[in-house]
């Protein structure tokens, strides 16, 4: 089994007893920091962050490290070709 730095939010979903409520943010909630903006500078539009798996990550992430919240909602594109 895995083991997490922060699980609150995953036991809250179980149905477990937490000592309080877990906090996320929406990666969107991001777009105000600097460093999502020198990650954004670095790219021709945000179609090109939503698929570069490394990029959607460091944004998803930067609120959760900066903020201290305890999960993030990551926003990345999914294209099925069938």
């Amino acid at each position: 089994m895995t083991t997490y730095q922060n699980d609150l939010i995953l036991r809250m979903i179980r149905g477990e007893k937490t000592d309080r409520y877990p906090v996320w943010v929406m990666r969107q909630a991001g777009r105000i920091l600097p460093e999502y903006r020198a990650v954004r500078s670095k790219l021709k539009d945000f179609k090109e962050l939503v698929e570069t798996p490394e990029f959607a990550a460091e944004v998803t992430i930067q609120p959760v490290d900066i903020l201290g919240v305890d999960a993030a909602i990551i926003f990345f594109r999914y294209s099925c070709n069938t």
